[in-house]
């Protein structure tokens, strides 16, 4: 428990001591109770005696055992220079003298030699030190009560620079902070704009590093990352690493130094890549004594190779004599024999105490200059000065400091002194001095040939990374753009075809207009091809985002065009040939296109939204648009907006299949797409597919992708116009009237052979038969063709009825019976069953009712096509007696001695009722 109480009483003596000095700092007339007691001090006319002895208060730790006491031990031959050269200058008309305090570099103590100073020493002008931070803010803080000014010459932190709170306080050293310029400087001249900071967690290099982010951020240069650490600093070190930081700023002791080079060691983070950045203040040979880690001095040798530090010049390199009359090259000869007489380590700081006196001495001498002026232009001549308006004096002169010292240049700016920075290199095993930077003009001097990287150039501060586009090959753009010429060639043969043959009954029946929008939406297809293929080598950024959208655009409209006729013409089919009642419903061409355009308009809705509700990412919002190596379009709900365009095509799909399959028993094959359709579906939906899953999954090799979509919109495009097209072109060149005869042809062929059987046996039993039977049943199938051909004519009867425009309104509703009443004629069994049903079903609509019509109704305009009421009157009236001639064989047949299909097969001698065994059946038109 002893420990802790001495804890506490040091703790009560540091409290007392601040509030003692904060009572003695704002009440003055405390002050002058102590200075009653210094009665053998200055009195108010010191300035006005030459050869006057002026006392300076010096506080610096003296005590061995007491902390930074090595660096007041140093100082003391400079300051006893300092005052022998200022006498022997015979300049000054008085002389200094100092009185050394001992602070211990303790608070409490430091407090007791100052109060001790101030209420029993002589009156001073001025306090000369101030060594360590913590005692010097304390004392610092309260000078303005006491009207003194204190100039330090060793304490470096950078809180002082407070002017609010340490408005008296002057130092000849740069401050910590004083390095950052500098540091930016540096980093500006090898165009280093991204570093990063690691940081000791100690409250000396935080107020340095937050000075640094300010200067950095004024010019515009980015701290990639900022870390501290307090014991182990591996961890820290390798985030620095995994981002990618090459310049790093360290602001730690000589402690932490060692570990933080053997973690960078560890991590092989030196070299020819990498540039640490760190205080030069260190002990010489700093690694040996403080290397308390796993690595060997040959790795921290190793990883500390090149590294810079930056410290204040203790010493200018200018061959210049200064206030002195002396170069700082003769003062530090001076300096080493005064300091070898007396056997003390030399100190860093030993230049700033020597110019710190000379400041002194100057600052004196204006001020004592100013008062003589002010008493002799005192009209009263009972001219007074107080302590207040001295402080102020000397506050005012110091300001006005300029000289050069030996350290270089001496001024100030705000309190803070505007010296020089170095900066050295470690090479090979020992601080090399590279440059200066002069503080007051704003200059980096890097001295040629001095500084050596370890690679062949400066280390770059990031990976960059080379804007080499991965593009698409031209050869591969080019084999691809020749097979989609190709294709467009053959689909504008398609066309070609299409409108010559426009008039011809096989492209007639098979909707012309349809077929062109097909080959329309194919060669849409085609084109986009060329716009996936084209990038940021041939178009600019402002194109290709536009590009983008255009090619979107082309391929959805092309492959709604070419599916929508595919469709629209499957619908028709499957709309007539599903409709039996034959229900009173004109339709007309517009029909078939306006379902096209219906079907592309809801296909191009979620296209519309896509472009509306999501366009491109803001750069400046949260999505971020980045402009990588490898271009492609992108979107922020891409894959929402891409799985409803699948799922309503996908759907649309499905509905196609389901008309082919619909409509696969029409019986003209020039109707009948349906297994071409179902086809070109399962055709595209499975190229699709693997399509966009490659495609999705390839996205980072552009030449892939792009071959793939190319070849699956090649393919696609050209087998779903091969399959619409190739047969109809096959049936032109071959046997033009083939596909646009009924399949029932193949079944009276089929029937033929059957029949030859059954006439072999027939005449196996009754020889006397075979001559009448040969004939007769090579009337039949004559009778049989002539009802395939009637059958084909009364389809297209009704398909031009189905298409005929709403201005034959003559056309009425008993027209449609009648002909319902034709395709409504089925199989008819039984000889006389099947004679009575045929006589019945003809006679109730006798041939008179076909000829009703008034004549006077028939408009005579220039309608005179097959569609006329006259030619499809005339052509009922004599297909209906051949419809009924020509199903009699199904009773008996005839006989070949009928002259006239018109005639009654009843009425002929040959004719004979055959048995069961022996009828054909025809079926139903």
């Amino acid at each position: 428990m002893a420990p802790f109480r001495r804890d506490c009483r040091c703790d009560m003596i540091f409290l007392s001591g601040c509030l003692l000095l904060s009572v003695l700092g704002f009440h003055p007339t405390l002050a002058k109770v102590c200075n009653d007691y210094t009665r053998h001090g200055l009195d108010n006319n010191w300035y006005t005696r030459d050869g006057e002895k002026l006392p300076i208060m010096v506080l610096m730790p003296m005590n061995e055992s007491a902390l930074m006491s090595s660096i007041s031990q140093g100082i003391e031959p400079a300051v006893q220079l300092a005052i022998q050269h200022i006498r022997e200058s015979r300049q000054y008309s008085f002389s200094l003298i100092t009185k050394i305090y001992d602070t211990e570099c303790d608070n409490a103590k430091g407090l007791r030699a100052f109060f001790d100073a101030i209420c029993y020493g002589p009156k001073h002008l001025m306090i000369f030190g101030g060594v360590c931070p913590s005692v010097t803010s304390i004392i610092a803080e309260s000078l303005e009560g006491w009207n003194l000014v204190q100039l330090s010459f060793a304490a470096t932190t950078p809180v002082l620079a407070d002017r609010k709170k340490y408005p008296n306080f002057f130092r000849t050293v740069p401050s910590d902070n004083a390095v950052n310029p500098a540091v930016v400087k540096f980093l500006n001249y090898y165009n280093w704009s991204r570093v990063g900071t690691l940081t000791q967690d100690v409250q000396r290099f935080s107020e340095v590093r937050n000075d640094l982010s300010d200067e950095v951020e004024k010019a515009d240069i980015q701290i990639a990352d900022t870390k501290r650490f307090s014991n182990d600093p591996c961890v820290n070190v390798k985030k620095l690493k995994d981002n990618d930081v090459r310049i790093i700023i360290g602001q730690f002791d000589e402690n932490l130094a060692a570990k933080v080079f053997c973690c960078a060691y560890n991590l092989n983070m030196y070299g020819s890549k990498y540039q640490w950045i760190i205080p030069g203040w260190y002990q010489g040979n700093w690694w040996e004594q403080a290397n308390s880690t796993n690595c060997t001095t040959k790795k921290l040798l190793t990883a500390m190779e090149g590294y810079i530090s930056v410290d204040f010049e203790p010493l200018s390199a200018k061959q210049i004599k200064g206030i002195s009359g002396r170069t700082p090259q003769e003062y530090e000869r001076e300096y080493k024999r005064e300091r070898e007489q007396k056997g003390v380590e030399a100190s860093k700081f030993h230049g700033f105490a020597y110019d710190g006196i000379w400041v002194i001495a100057k600052t004196l001498t204006r001020v004592m200059e100013l008062l003589r002026h002010k008493e002799r232009h005192d009209m009263y001549h009972n001219f007074t000065v107080d302590d207040r308006e001295v402080g102020k004096m000397v506050l005012d002169v110091m300001n006005e400091t300029n000289f050069f010292g030996v350290t270089g240049q001496v001024m100030f700016r705000n309190g803070e002194r505007m010296g020089t920075i170095k900066f050295t290199q470690f090479q090979e095993g020992q601080e090399v001095k590279v440059g200066e930077y002069n503080a007051i003009a704003d200059v980096l001097d890097l001295i040629n040939n001095t500084i050596r990287f370890q690679g062949v150039e400066p280390p770059k501060d990031r990976t960059f990374v080379r804007l080499q586009r991965r593009q698409i090959n031209v050869p591969l753009y080019s084999i691809l753009s020749t097979i989609t010429i190709l294709g467009m060639l053959m689909a504008g043969t398609f066309l070609f075809f299409n409108i010559k043959n426009r008039n011809h009954r096989l492209i007639k029946m098979s909707s012309p207009y349809m077929n062109n929008l097909i080959i329309l939406g194919g060669m849409l297809s085609y084109a986009s091809i060329f716009l996936f293929g084209l990038d940021g080598s041939f178009v600019s950024d402002k194109e290709f985002e536009t590009l983008c959208t255009v090619r979107t655009w082309i391929l959805i409209v092309g492959y709604t065009t070419a599916f929508g006729a595919m469709f629209a013409k499957t619908w028709r089919v499957h709309a007539i040939f599903k409709n039996v009642k034959m229900k009173k419903k004109v339709r007309n061409g517009l029909s078939k296109h306006l379902y096209v355009l219906i079907d592309m308009c809801l296909r191009l809705f979620p296209l519309i939204g896509f472009l509306t509700v999501s366009p491109q990412a803001d750069p400046q919002g949260r999505d971020i648009a980045i402009r990588p190596f490898l271009e492609h379009c992108e979107n922020t709900h891409m894959t929402i907006w891409l799985g409803i365009v699948y799922a309503y095509k996908g759907l649309l799909m499905l509905f196609g299949c389901f008309l082919a399959w619909e409509t696969r028993n029409v019986s003209i094959p020039a109707l009948n797409d349906s297994k071409y359709i179902g086809m070109s579906v399962y055709n595209v939906g499975i190229m699709c597919i693997i399509g966009a899953a490659v495609s999705f999954l390839t996205r980072d090799q552009p030449n892939v992708q792009f071959c793939i979509v190319a070849l699956v919109i090649i393919f696609c495009s050209t087998i779903t116009l091969c399959l619409v097209f190739v047969p109809k072109f096959i049936s032109m060149r071959t046997n033009p009237d083939a596909a646009t005869q009924n399949r029932r042809l193949k079944f009276t062929q089929n029937q033929k052979k059957e029949d030859s059987k059954t006439s072999t046996s027939v005449t196996s039993v009754n020889q006397a038969n075979t001559s009448r039977l040969d004939g007769l049943q090579s009337d039949n199938h004559r009778l049989r063709m002539r009802i395939t051909e009637l059958d084909k004519e009364l389809e297209e009867v009704t398909m031009q009825l189905q298409d005929t425009p709403e201005k034959t309104p003559y056309i009425k509703q008993n027209h449609y019976q009648d002909v319902n009443n034709i395709l409504s004629i089925r199989n008819f069994t039984d000889g006389k069953d099947g004679e009575k049903s045929l006589k019945n079903h003809l006679e109730q609509k006798p041939q008179a009712q076909w000829g009703s019509m008034d004549p006077s109704r028939i408009s005579r305009g220039p309608l005179e096509d097959i569609n006329s009421p006259e030619h499809i009157q005339r052509r009922l009236s004599l297909q209906l007696p051949i419809l009924h001639h020509a199903y009699l064989p199904s009773i008996g047949g005839v006989d070949a001695s009928c002259s006239s299909p018109t005639s009654s097969p009843a009425s002929s001698p040959h004719h004979r009722h055959m048995p069961p065994s022996y009828r054909v059946m025809v079926s139903g038109l």
